[in-house]
């Protein structure tokens, strides 16, 4: 899709799920391709090395001072996962999940959080499967076409470079966090 067009579209998705936005408790990122692009790096003894963005990680941080839960729900194991969610406070990361809508409704069972209150931000078509448990299902611009054919929401951003944070910049504005973050910033660390 051209890019003015897909920006447009992109305009018209967020207005129509607007009402919806204000009504997540519980935000659940996939990790490759939406927390990081991707790509898998191995460094010379074979580890997988992975990039996150520290935009994405700020986010993640105003999400939580904003009351929302925030956690990741991965089908890749490694590492690299666990120590970002670590440095980001989140509670809750599972990975090496293979059924991504079992692994969603436990985290929401656990959490007490309904479907209509959750939000699920994934790149792949193993995401869509979440697409029942999920009241808002958001995809990276670069999602595959799938998922962003099914998705409430495609993002202008792409997977790994600021996907999460446009999508925690609208979550934060819908409950009127946003404007007081412009006027004041933010004291703590960043993600």
């Amino acid at each position: 899709m051209a890019a003015p067009l897909h920006a447009l579209r992109s305009r018209l998705q967020r207005l129509a799920i607007g009402p919806r936005l204000a009504a997540v408790q519980l935000l659940v990122c996939d990790v490759d391709g939406v927390l990081t692009d991707g790509g898998l790096h191995y460094d010379e003894a074979g580890a997988v090395v992975k990039r996150f963005d520290v935009r994405d990680g700020l986010a993640i941080r105003l999400l939580q001072q904003a009351g929302l839960e925030v956690a990741l729900l991965s089908g890749g194991r490694s590492g690299a996962v666990e120590h970002r969610a670590r440095h980001l406070q989140i509670r809750h990361c599972r990975v090496g999940v293979g059924d991504k809508l079992t692994g969603l409704r436990q985290l929401q069972a656990e959490l007490g959080a309904a479907p209509a209150h959750t939000a699920f931000i994934g790149d792949d078509l193993n995401d869509l499967v979440v697409r029942p448990a999920a009241g808002l299902l958001v995809a990276p611009a670069d999602a595959a076409r799938g998922l962003r054919r099914r998705a409430d929401w495609v993002l202008r951003q792409r997977g790994g470079h600021g996907a999460v944070r446009e999508l925690a910049e609208a979550l934060l504005q819908a409950r009127g966090a946003l404007q007081a973050l412009h006027r004041q910033g933010w004291r703590d660390g960043n993600g």
